[in-house]
């Protein structure tokens, strides 16, 4: 493997230095709800338990916060009537407690307090190690009883960063914390495409002094070479139902899309132009590819039916259009303009009605990328002269900086539900 690292999926590295999390915008409805200090959460260290779930729910953009005198934990009875003179619909409260095999019970309860009723809880028992995702898991049990909605603080993004002359492929918690590098090399690595099931990872690596299409195994760190043929291999998406890959190849002269076998067999192209056509990302259900061509003369997003078939043009404002992204419903698609002052925004399409909106406030955007549950796109910019990766929610309002020191940050990219 020569000065290149694989490393596998128990390979961790250090986030904490390296983001900070700035929160900006108001949500149009928000919760009131009082989060009390979790008994004994100091006994974990630096993850404090109640801050991740606080800084969670924050980001959703979905939750007021009110503060209260109690110190009770999922074990206590809360003061209704002094809750609702505070202004709280809701109320949490926990514990963390060390276990004699050195692992964590982690405890918390949630009550409605306008009823006045015990609304659940959970009890969880994990490696120090996994107090961080127990916190993201309990962010998302309260998240989806209020909201009604799943969450999804406990999934993943994998993103590229750039720096010491080295390139690294990391894997990190939803909001920038905690993860693993499954790859580092001092050779370029971009495009990161999770899996339906979010078990792998694929990616392009010029290792070779080539691009080169690999999948990796984020629980073993096993990898295989699945487009390796003459010219460029470039841009894997995968199939909904996991059992393929479009990647844009050169082999024939251009580039153009093809489809392959998970495992790099039965390569078939899919587009028939001279131009270059490239970025495909499937529709959910599967039937549908869009990608980026400029047949037209610049950068448009088309739309063909995903077995090959004639294209449609999806994106008429504006003369260079890139990087699709489509929602998990299927209604939404999310991606880069150019501005008319040079800039580049990430945008949002209304796909039935055609409307297009700006989701971003900064001007050099890259690769959006939705959250699993559809409420959330992630993208990578530069702000204040640094590079960072960008969490909005879909109308734009509540906008999360996770902000980085001193790394080139690129080609954000967020994972599916489970892990």
């Amino acid at each position: 493997m020569g000065a290149l690292g694989a490393l596998g999926g128990a390979a961790a590295f250090s986030a904490r230095a390296e983001f900070r999390v700035e929160i900006s915008g108001i949500g149009a409805t928000q919760l009131p709800i009082t989060l009390l200090r979790f008994r004994g959460e100091e006994l974990g260290g630096d993850n404090l338990v109640s801050a991740i779930i606080r800084a969670d729910l924050e980001r959703s953009g979905a939750f007021k916060f009110v503060e209260s005198p109690l110190t009770i934990d999922e074990t206590g009875s809360p003061g209704f009537p002094d809750l609702r003179s505070r202004g709280a619909d809701a109320l949490v409260a926990g514990s963390v407690s060390k276990l004699v095999d050195g692992r964590f019970d982690v405890r918390y309860k949630l009550w409605d307090v306008v009823k006045g009723v015990d609304q659940g809880g959970q009890s969880m028992a994990v490696q120090a190690a996994d107090l961080r995702l127990a916190a993201h898991r309990i962010a998302d049990a309260i998240y989806e009883k209020l909201t009604g909605e799943k969450g999804v603080f406990a999934t993943r993004i994998a993103y590229v960063t750039k720096g010491g002359g080295r390139y690294t492929l990391r894997v990190a918690d939803a909001d920038g914390e905690g993860g693993q590098v499954p790859l580092t090399s001092p050779d370029p690595i971009i495009s990161p495409a999770w899996s339906p099931d979010g078990r792998e990872l694929a990616y392009v690596s010029f290792e070779t002094r080539k691009p080169v299409v690999w999948v990796q195994d984020m629980a073993t760190g096993q990898r295989r070479q699945v487009a390796n043929f003459k010219g460029s291999n470039s841009a894997p998406a995968w199939s909904p139902d996991g059992r393929q890959l479009a990647v844009t190849l050169s082999r024939d002269g251009g580039s153009q899309l093809f489809l392959l076998g998970r495992d790099g067999s039965n390569p078939r192209r899919i587009t028939q132009s001279h131009a270059i056509d490239t970025e495909p990302c499937f529709s959910p259900d599967g039937a549908s590819i869009y990608f980026v061509s400029d047949r037209g003369g610049s950068p448009q997003i088309y739309r063909m039916p995903a077995g090959g078939g004639n294209p449609e043009r999806v994106t008429f404002q504006g003369s260079y259009n890139v990087s699709p992204a489509i929602s998990p419903d299927g209604r939404t698609m999310a991606f880069v303009q150019r501005t008319g002052g040079g800039g580049f925004k990430v945008m949002t399409m209304d796909l039935g009605s055609g409307a297009v909106q700006s989701v971003s406030d900064t001007n050099d955007d890259e690769s959006p990328s939705f959250s699993p549950n559809g409420r959330f796109i992630i993208f990578a910019t530069r702000a204040q002269g640094r590079e960072l990766l960008m969490t909005t929610t879909l109308d734009g309002k509540i906008k999360t900086r996770l902000l980085t020191s001193g790394l080139d940050i690129r080609e954000p990219v967020w994972g599916p539900y489970g892990r």
